[in-house]
């Protein structure tokens, strides 16, 4: 039955070219594991992409539960953890995987700066790179906030007041980030939206573009 639903689907989509070309890519031998174990460094990317895509599949069973209100957002929370079938195995994962992701993130960098691979002609790939990381920060950030808990709120109130030191404009961008002098729930809703909705869309547009840029002009080698 599966063989003849694709055979459905790959007659008018051709479907077998797209994913031969993805599959069949030809890895460079200086960044082959299988080769050469330093080459390691090379999967530092691939684990980061892994990462993401572990932290939105959670992400995703958290905000079935969860209530973004000042009133409920707590109690939701511990309805998670207390109520819900793995609650705390999904929420665990989702905290503790936003931390590798940064740690993945900055290895890979730290690769790809030491061999030069952000030069001719991979710049906007670097820069792609740079706006992804500080995109996945922004993620850190806001969904700090989400368990509406002490240490969120005044970690949060520490953090938007940082933002009021930027001269000159710096107390527009705290007010916009509180949406208000002061935290409460319209707060609590702009960190929510931007945590599900506005950085992974600005997240999932940027790794296009990276990995698009990669296919084209393959991945860089050791100075």
């Amino acid at each position: 039955m599966l063989n003849r639903f694709y055979n459905f689907l790959d007659e008018r989509y051709r479907v077998t070219p797209l994913l031969r070309d993805i599959a069949d890519h030809q890895v460079p031998d200086h960044a082959n594991p299988t080769r050469d174990m330093r080459a390691f460094v090379y999967c530092l990317g691939g684990i980061s992409f892994m990462v993401a895509i572990l932290l939105f599949t959670t992400g995703v069973l958290l905000a079935v539960y969860y209530v973004p209100a000042p009133e409920r957002a707590y109690d939701s929370i511990q309805y998670i953890m207390n109520g819900v079938a793995f609650g705390p195995l999904i929420r665990g994962i989702h905290h503790w995987g936003a931390s590798l992701l940064i740690i993945t993130m900055v290895l890979h960098m730290l690769r790809v700066f030491f061999h030069g691979a952000y030069k001719d002609p991979r710049q906007l790939n670097w820069v792609a790179g740079l706006l992804l990381l500080m995109a996945v920060m922004g993620m850190g950030f806001t969904g700090y906030l989400l368990p509406w808990d002490q240490k969120a709120y005044w970690a949060t109130n520490v953090g938007t007041f940082m933002a009021a030191t930027v001269p000159f404009i710096g107390d527009f961008i705290m007010r916009v980030l509180r949406g208000g002098p002061e935290l409460g729930a319209i707060t609590l809703i702009r960190f929510y939206a931007l945590h599900v909705l506005v950085l992974p869309a600005i997240i999932g547009l940027l790794l296009a573009f990276h990995f698009l840029m990669i296919r084209r002009q393959g991945i860089s080698g050791p100075l």
